[in-house]
């Protein structure tokens, strides 16, 4: 099987932002109900600095997706981040400097038939690859004992945790948000 990554320009992106919705629903198991919340979303963070989105295709099409761009305050996900590290106590420096400089993994999914076959990993190393920011910092849901894939391929890349057990606005589940330092290695 061939695989292949490609990066979308924000225009591709934003076209596209339906089909790859639909791989996100698909692997993190949400009800297809929050779609067209989430394509308007994603469309919108096109204009965020730095942006920057893959997909990897094989001759089925589009089986993965990974998109980021440099965090900055007025996002709401570094408000969430914030909330969370103040839940936490005083901030550390190296908190403080995560905060200062970092690059915001938004989403990375594999469709599930894909999964396990290193496909998140070529992902993620593309993303990062010259990302700018001191750090890259992604959330994931909580599972015990750590024990999937996502967990698996974060902690292989060597990130660690700045934020446990953090509940976002509308969803549920526990996340864990882990930082890795940049460039990578």
């Amino acid at each position: 099987m061939s695989l292949k990554i490609r990066r979308l320009s924000p225009q591709e992106f934003a076209l596209n932002a339906g089909p790859l919705v639909d791989i996100y629903i698909s692997a993190m198991g949400y009800d297809p109900a929050i779609r067209d919340g989430r394509i308007f979303s994603w469309r919108r963070e096109v204009i965020r600095p730095g942006f920057t989105a893959l997909i990897a295709e094989d001759a089925s099409g589009v089986v993965g997706l990974a998109y980021g761009f440099v965090g900055t305050p007025d996002s709401w996900w570094d408000r969430q981040l914030r909330l969370a590290l103040r839940k936490k106590g005083e901030l550390s420096a190296e908190e403080t400097e995560v905060l200062r400089s970092y690059f915001e993994v938004a989403e990375i999914h594999v469709l599930p038939r894909m999964q396990g076959q290193g496909l998140g990993r070529q992902l993620l190393n593309e993303l990062l690859w010259n990302a700018p920011g001191k750090w890259a910092l992604l959330s994931t849901p909580e599972v015990p004992d750590e024990s999937n894939r996502a967990f698996g391929l974060y902690r292989s890349m060597g990130f660690t945790d700045l934020v446990r057990h953090h509940r976002y606005p509308g969803d549920d589940r526990p996340f864990a948000i882990l930082k890795l330092p940049l460039p990578l290695s």
